[in-house]
C-alpha cells in the first residue's frame, strides 16, 4: 500500500508547486498593482454593453452570432495545421478531403455574408 502511495508523491508535489506558484502570482499583483477602480475601468469594453447585475438581463444575438462564427472558423484553422504537417503521409486522398472541407465551409461562409450576418449595423 505504501510503495502505491509513494507513486503518487510526484503528482502531490507537482500540485503543491503550482497552486504555490499561482498564489504567488495572485497575492503579487494585489501587492504591486494598486487597486483603484474608476470608471473607465468599469466600462464596457470588449463585451459591448455596461456591466449588470441581473443575469436574466436580455443580450443582443448579434453577439452570440459573432462568437459562433469565430468558432466556426477557428475551428477550419485547427484543422489546417495537422492536415498541413501530414500532407505528404496523407497523399492525394487526403489532399482532397480538405479540399471538399474548405468548399462546404467556403459555402457556408458566402452564404452567411450574402445573409449579412457579418454586417454589424
Amino acid at each position: 500500500m505504501q510503495a502505491m502511495l509513494l507513486a503518487y508523491l510526484p503528482i502531490l508535489i507537482f500540485l503543491a508547486i503550482a497552486i504555490a506558484i499561482s498564489a504567488a502570482a495572485v497575492g503579487a499583483s494585489y501587492i504591486i498593482v494598486p487597486q483603484h477602480p474608476n470608471a473607465s475601468k468599469n466600462s464596457a469594453y470588449e463585451c459591448g454593453f455596461d456591466a449588470f447585475s441581473d443575469s436574466r438581463q436580455k443580450f443582443d444575438v448579434r453577439f452570440y452570432l459573432v462568437a459562433i462564427l469565430f468558432i466556426i472558423f477557428d475551428l477550419e484553422v485547427a484543422f489546417l495545421f495537422p492536415w498541413a504537417v501530414s500532407l505528404g503521409k496523407i497523399g492525394i486522398f487526403g489532399f482532397w478531403s480538405m479540399m471538399v472541407f474548405l468548399a462546404v465551409l467556403t459555402v457556408g461562409f458566402v452564404y452567411e455574408w450574402r445573409k449579412g450576418a457579418l454586417e454589424w449595423e
